[in-house]
């Protein structure tokens, strides 16, 4: 059985060399890995430090020159500090724009957004390497819903909730994941809102051992068959959430 750990978030980005440059220099990410196609350029990057079970960030280029639609329904990823007032005021010493700062949120995190408008929470964490991914955020328009969906898809468990009076949160992962790996967070909001999906945001990719193995196993839970691995050359495959989102099988 596979254990469908978070292995990447991917967005998409208008100037590559500009997302490159901001990751770089104000999060200290490093390149790890970079697919040149004809139509597009995919690169992979990660924190110094992060952990071998910890997620990676994917930025996927577009070479025709198009734009984005950042829509509502994914909301941010979310990277680790120690101390979130030194964070966000180092990272506002080296160039990065005020958006959130940590007294707005209630002194334990807080928001900067890359030159994309890609949303990031900046979170303090007693585990992890400095600014390795922690989470991703998605809303849900029926949490009972997704939660079941990762939980019996995915086999993952529910080890974070926190209850408002307006939404609720809900943080997701398989069971035996180290503390340092990504971790999905779903948002409810109590209103009964849709979302928009959007196209800045990619999918969310779990890691299987076996790409034919895990997609016969997710087929088997009635997983939607969105693109087999076949359609995608044994490389990958891609299943939809029940929000419609996608994600993608990868075997690292």
């Amino acid at each position: 059985m596979n254990d469908y750990s978070l292995d990447h978030v991917m967005m998409r980005v208008a100037d590559l060399e500009a997302s490159l440059d901001w990751y770089t220099e104000h999060l200290g990410y490093e390149e790890t890995g970079r697919w040149e196609a004809d139509t597009f350029t995919n690169v992979f990057l990660q924190a110094p430090g992060a952990h071998d079970d910890g997620a990676l960030l994917e930025l996927t280029y577009n070479h025709d020159g198009r734009t984005y639609d950042m829509g509502d329904s994914w909301g941010h990823i979310a990277v680790r500090c120690t101390d979130v007032y030194d964070a966000y005021e180092e990272l506002l010493d080296s160039g990065v724009e005020d958006y959130r700062d940590p007294d707005s949120c209630g002194g334990s995190y807080a928001f900067v957004r890359d030159p994309d408008g890609h949303e990031i929470e900046v979170v303090e964490r007693d585990h992890g390497a400095r600014y390795s991914l922690d989470h991703t955020m998605v809303r849900v328009a029926d949490a009972d819903e997704a939660i079941g969906w990762y939980t019996r898809k995915f086999d993952y468990e529910l080890f974070r909730r926190e209850e408002f009076e307006e939404f609720a949160l809900y943080f997701l992962k398989p069971g035996d994941a180290p503390a340092e790996a990504m971790s999905m967070e779903l948002t409810y909001n109590y209103d009964g809102r849709s979302y928009e999906v959007g196209d800045a945001w990619g999918h969310v990719a779990v890691r299987a051992d076996d790409l034919h193995e895990a997609w016969g196993e997710l087929v088997g839970r009635h997983a939607a068959e969105y693109r087999d691995p076949e359609s995608c050359n044994d490389r990958y495959a891609f299943t939809k959430d029940c929000d419609g989102r996608e994600v993608e099988v990868v075997t690292r």
